[in-house]
């Protein structure tokens, strides 16, 4: 949350399972306004305010990651359509 809340619009933080193969993007649209791309057992797309991420985000790594202890967060830096078409870790 503290790295959500420093984000500077436009820029995105790609969340994702200690093995690499599920994830979830976070992209700051607007002032106190995100997009999140689940990619993983559903691939959705929800449209939050700040205020519900941290409600919202509580849901998904329970559906995404229900057995993680380990997450890994990268800071991709200004988004581009080609991040959502980025490839996964084959298992």
């Amino acid at each position: 949350m503290r790295k959500l809340k420093k984000l500077p619009v436009g820029h995105c933080i790609d969340l994702r399972t200690y093995k690499r193969n599920r994830s979830l993007l976070i992209i700051h649209i607007k002032d106190h306004e995100f997009i999140i791309y689940e990619d993983g057992y559903e691939k959705n797309t929800h449209e939050v305010k700040l205020k519900g991420v941290r409600k919202l985000l509580k849901t998904l790594f329970k559906r995404e990651f229900p057995r993680s202890n380990k997450i890994r967060m990268y800071e991709l830096g200004e988004y581009d359509e080609q991040m959502r078409e980025r490839k996964m870790k084959k298992l």
